[in-house]
């Protein structure tokens, strides 16, 4: 069995399709209480974990860094160090806000992290407790994770298009959209072989193929949706958020397709899924 944090998340939700998994939600374990997170690895005793659980409201942890920080830093150390005990391994799902987001470089596993943001900064702690837990573990980082379930561009974008004929969507943020339920396929492959090979342990990054900008992303959407919409592209200047956006969230994901053999998934493939997904869900 492998145990899930997380319940309700997008992650989470697609990981419960597997009968190899028993995920805990917010009133199975307080993850504001990270001793928590330890005494449910210590009871369910499972062959490996995954975190799928995280503070996600972005522009929210600019004015609550505490909170994201517990959430995102020390329940997954906790987690780590309660994987440690039973010397089981802990896959992680982290994200490209633990860098700079600059550049147009794809960012490797092994390039400086160095978040501009209170969110970016509460997912770099998590990382850094993992690493120095002693666990075995795999650290994912990922970006833009859509599906038909939980709250995501796929889902703002056709909610807005209800009203509108014509969006401003930002074009200097490129990215690789990637699918929740590849995500949740990959956390559980990664899992299953650090079972067996713990020596696979480090960080690895899997994002969706191809990198496009959120103004492309959004007309593949409305193109899918057969929804006429007409997206003028704009600039993230013209956008302003609480939380400074990455411009770059290209991610080099080769040393995870070597050591697991997982390939970056087609979002374009993942998308006509979600499609399908929101037909069965209505």
């Amino acid at each position: 069995m492998i145990l899930v944090f997380g319940k309700s998340g997008q992650v989470a939700t697609d990981l419960q399709r597997s009968k190899d998994v028993m995920a805990l939600s917010r009133e199975d374990v307080n993850l504001l209480n990270p001793q928590h997170c330890i005494d449910a690895i210590r009871n369910y005793a499972p062959q490996a974990v995954i975190n799928a659980a995280a503070y996600t409201a972005v522009d929210e942890a600019e004015k609550d860094e505490h909170t994201a920080t517990i959430i995102n830093g020390d329940a997954p150390m906790a987690m780590a160090q309660g994987c440690a005990e039973l010397g089981i391994p802990l896959v992680h799902i982290s994200t490209d806000y633990v860098f700079d987001g600059t550049g147009d470089t794809p960012w490797h596993p092994r390039h400086h992290t160095a978040p501009k943001n209170a969110y970016g900064r509460s997912k770099l702690s998590g990382e850094s407790g993992i690493r120095n837990s002693g666990a075995i573990y795999a650290i994912l980082r990922t970006s833009w994770i859509v599906s038909a379930h939980g709250m995501n561009f796929v889902k703002k974008m056709l909610q807005l298009s209800k009203n509108n004929v014509a969006l401003n969507v930002v074009a200097d943020q490129i990215g690789g959209p990637t699918p929740a339920n590849d995500i949740a396929m990959a956390c559980l492959k990664i899992a299953k072989q650090l079972i067996k090979d713990p020596s696979k342990a480090g960080t690895y990054h899997f994002s969706g193929y191809p990198d496009v900008s959120w103004a492309e992303f959004a007309v593949a959407i409305f193109e899918k949706a057969l929804n006429p919409v007409t997206v003028t592209a704009v600039l993230t200047e013209n956008y302003p958020t609480p939380a400074v956006r990455p411009y770059n969230s290209r991610m080099d994901c080769s040393t995870t397709q070597e050591t697991f053999g997982l390939t970056r998934p087609d979002w374009r493939i993942g998308l006509r899924a979600i499609f399908k997904d929101l037909k069965e869900i209505k």
